[in-house]
Protein backbone atom coordinates (compact mmCIF):
# COMPACT_ATOMS: atom_id res chain seq x y z
CA UNK A 1 0.00 0.00 0.00
CA UNK A 2 1.41 3.19 -0.73
CA UNK A 3 2.51 5.73 2.04
CA UNK A 4 0.37 8.66 0.90
CA UNK A 5 -2.51 6.47 0.67
CA UNK A 6 -2.19 4.84 4.30
CA UNK A 7 -1.33 8.25 5.52
CA UNK A 8 -4.70 9.32 3.99
CA UNK A 9 -6.38 6.82 5.60
CA UNK A 10 -4.74 7.20 9.06
CA UNK A 11 -6.13 10.70 8.97
CA UNK A 12 -9.30 10.15 7.75
CA UNK A 13 -9.55 7.85 11.01
CA UNK A 14 -7.97 11.07 13.26
CA UNK A 15 -10.91 12.60 11.86
CA UNK A 16 -13.23 10.03 12.93
CA UNK A 17 -12.02 9.47 16.48
CA UNK A 18 -11.70 13.19 17.37
CA UNK A 19 -15.83 13.22 16.29
CA UNK A 20 -16.75 10.52 18.49
CA UNK A 21 -14.04 11.99 21.32
CA UNK A 22 -16.57 15.42 20.86
CA UNK A 23 -19.44 13.27 20.98
CA UNK A 24 -18.44 11.34 24.16
CA UNK A 25 -17.46 14.98 25.86
CA UNK A 26 -21.20 16.37 24.96
CA UNK A 27 -23.31 13.33 26.35
CA UNK A 28 -21.36 13.43 29.71
CA UNK A 29 -18.93 10.64 29.19
CA UNK A 30 -15.45 12.51 30.00
CA UNK A 31 -13.71 9.18 31.41
CA UNK A 32 -14.28 7.51 27.78
CA UNK A 33 -13.34 10.56 25.97
CA UNK A 34 -10.05 10.69 27.60
CA UNK A 35 -9.55 7.15 26.98
CA UNK A 36 -10.15 8.30 23.44
CA UNK A 37 -7.44 10.95 23.63
CA UNK A 38 -4.85 8.36 24.21
CA UNK A 39 -5.59 6.74 21.15
CA UNK A 40 -5.83 10.13 19.09
CA UNK A 41 -2.62 10.74 21.10
CA UNK A 42 -0.71 7.70 19.96
CA UNK A 43 -2.32 7.99 16.21
CA UNK A 44 -0.80 11.58 15.93
CA UNK A 45 2.66 10.53 16.94
CA UNK A 46 3.15 7.92 14.26
CA UNK A 47 1.53 10.25 11.67
CA UNK A 48 4.06 12.92 12.55
CA UNK A 49 6.83 10.18 13.82
CA UNK A 50 7.42 11.20 17.31
CA UNK A 51 8.93 8.66 19.47
CA UNK A 52 8.09 7.97 22.93
CA UNK A 53 11.44 9.40 24.00
CA UNK A 54 10.63 12.95 22.13
CA UNK A 55 7.11 12.75 23.92
CA UNK A 56 8.94 12.19 27.51
CA UNK A 57 10.92 15.05 26.81
CA UNK A 58 8.82 17.51 26.35
CA UNK A 59 6.44 16.26 29.19
CA UNK A 60 9.66 16.74 31.18
CA UNK A 61 10.32 19.83 29.86
CA UNK A 62 6.64 21.33 30.59
CA UNK A 63 6.54 19.60 34.29
CA UNK A 64 9.87 18.99 35.53
CA UNK A 65 9.76 16.85 38.90
CA UNK A 66 12.04 19.28 40.78
CA UNK A 67 9.52 22.75 39.95
CA UNK A 68 6.90 23.30 42.77
CA UNK A 69 3.50 22.98 41.40
CA UNK A 70 2.80 26.67 41.99
CA UNK A 71 5.58 27.82 39.80
CA UNK A 72 4.46 24.98 36.84
CA UNK A 73 0.89 26.99 37.26
CA UNK A 74 2.74 30.39 37.26
CA UNK A 75 3.38 29.61 33.45
CA UNK A 76 6.87 30.21 33.39
CA UNK A 77 8.36 28.13 30.94
CA UNK A 78 11.74 27.27 29.27
CA UNK A 79 12.44 27.56 25.54
CA UNK A 80 12.02 24.27 23.89
CA UNK A 81 15.23 22.39 22.39
CA UNK A 82 15.41 22.48 18.68
CA UNK A 83 14.48 18.81 18.16
CA UNK A 84 11.42 19.40 19.83
CA UNK A 85 8.97 21.12 17.21
CA UNK A 86 5.09 21.49 17.54
CA UNK A 87 2.63 19.23 15.03
CA UNK A 88 -0.84 19.72 14.78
Amino acid sequence: MPVANTEERLLSLLATLEECQAYLMDKASPETARLLSLAILELRMELHKVTDSELKALCDLMMPENRPEREARAGQRRPLPPYLKLVK
